[in-house]
């Protein structure tokens, strides 16, 4: 199972098989947050951190698409001053929520 987690504000993580590997920013999408992801909160960091998660798990249309309301939906929304934790898993279910209420053309 596919884990994104975080101890502090900066780098987050990414488990999936046994392996750990740092989540891409994703700056070439958007330069929300150059100094690193947040969460807890509504600002450039948390912003940065949707994307990415969004781009990992799909692609980056769909990503650029869902991430501003990803973000103020369930990045946002964690407790800031806790270590990130979200599973695969957590992001598909946002994602699909995401796509039932939004009726206006989403990408495929």
């Amino acid at each position: 199972m596919k884990t994104y987690h975080a101890r502090t504000f900066g780098n987050v993580f990414v488990l999936e098989d046994g392996k750990r590997r740092v989540l891409p920013p994703r700056l070439d999408l958007v330069n929300h947050s150059p100094d690193g992801f947040g969460w807890g909160y509504g600002g450039s960091g948390p912003a940065q951190l949707a994307l990415a998660i969004i781009a990992d798990v799909y692609d980056d249309e769909t990503a650029l698409f869902y991430y501003q309301r990803f973000k103020a939906e369930h990045i946002a929304a964690q407790i800031r001053d806790a270590p990130f934790h979200m599973t695969l898993d957590q992001v598909l279910a946002a994602v699909e929520g995401l796509r039932a209420s939004q009726p206006q053309e989403q990408p495929r």
